[in-house]
């Protein structure tokens, strides 16, 4: 019972932090390439739901992308910007700034790549609480610890995949069978990542999306299931249900970087540690909820009844929000 008050101010807390919107998947990507000698490429790609935009406007401090652009066009989920910019002074992006204005309000992050003819090529992540970049070459290793600390911080700041594993956490009340069932779903994920870094995966991410929102509500109703002591499949087996929703979750994950425009080993390796990461936020997550659980269970409290179903009810609530939202997006740019 305890337990269940513990989930239910969780999520009445996510809810209240991100006003019912379910976590972008997809960074924003802005790309600076040297194609010839005082030749630059701008490519500015936003992710987009249907026909809404959030506020998101880039700029460098040497005035290259005040201009209108050359080219501008929407795709499904993205709305892309490029300019063609000659520059011949000696060190045109040497120690300038990124910023992004409007990132602050938003919960997406931004993926900068810079290849210059010099040999200088940079990848960085620019987030909400830090919207300005100084570019700047560093080591490869940063860069990987960017995606690591990416994956952690999208699933710790993502209610709608932590609704997945609180609705997990609520149907399965063995040890044993949580882990096989943790797993399950770390595996399934892991193998769609897997096909996105090799392009055997190409699926619309507003899709995608909605699939997910109907993973959260089919387990939601599982939720309420549990409560009441029925049984069904997947509470007798939830590992199933874990491991092919997982796939869904992976394909979600992976479609969002691969629209990075990231190529052969370097995709790989930031889908590696972005899964890594998502697997750390995901255990840090079980870990706090279950010790949460267990300390309010020393505490002898008489609740009503209903209060069992509450968190289920919440949690096919955001559900049903998340996957109406998602395909309405869906239609909407197809």
């Amino acid at each position: 019972m305890t337990r269940a008050i513990t989930i239910l101010l969780g999520i009445l807390f996510f809810l209240v932090q991100t006003q019912c919107t379910a976590h972008e998947v997809r960074p924003a990507f802005l790309e600076i390439n040297e194609s010839a000698s005082g030749q630059f490429t701008v490519t500015w790609k936003q992710p987009i739901s249907g026909d809404y935009a959030v506020h998101l406007v880039p700029h460098l401090d040497n005035g290259w992308l005040e201009s209108v652009p050359d080219d501008q066009y929407a795709t499904e989920g993205f709305l892309i910007k490029s300019w063609q910019i000659r520059d011949d002074s000696p060190a045109p992006l040497g120690n300038r700034q990124v910023s992004i204005e409007g990132l602050a309000d938003t919960m997406t992050d931004v993926f900068v790549r810079i290849r210059l003819r010099n040999g200088i090529a940079i990848d960085r992540i620019v987030r909400p609480e830090s919207p300005v970049l100084t570019i700047a070459p560093a080591t490869g290793d940063d860069d990987i610890l960017s995606f690591l600390r990416l994956g952690t911080e999208h699933i710790l700041s993502g209610p709608d995949h932590l609704a997945f594993v609180l609705a997990l956490l609520l149907i399965v009340r063995d040890r044993l069978r949580l882990l096989t069932t943790i797993t399950a779903f770390t595996v399934a994920h892991s193998l769609t990542l897997a096909g996105a870094a090799f392009g055997l995966i190409d699926f619309s991410i507003n899709f995608l999306n909605a699939l997910i929102g109907l993973s959260i509500l089919f387990l939601a109703v599982e939720v309420v299931h549990a409560a009441r002591g029925r049984a069904s499949f997947t509470i007798e087996r939830p590992w199933i249900a874990a491991f092919g929703f997982g796939l869904v979750h992976g394909a979600a994950f992976a479609s969002g970087l691969t629209s990075l425009g990231l190529d052969g080993p370097n995709l790989i390796v930031a889908l590696l540690f972005f899964n890594l990461g998502v697997e750390a936020g995901q255990l840090v997550f079980v870990a706090v909820v279950l010790l949460i659980a267990l300390m309010l269970s020393r505490v002898r409290t008489g609740w009503p009844p209903a209060v069992r179903l509450a968190p289920g009810y919440v949690i096919g609530a955001l559900a049903t929000f998340w996957t109406a939202q998602s395909a309405i997006a869906y239609v909407t740019s197809g």
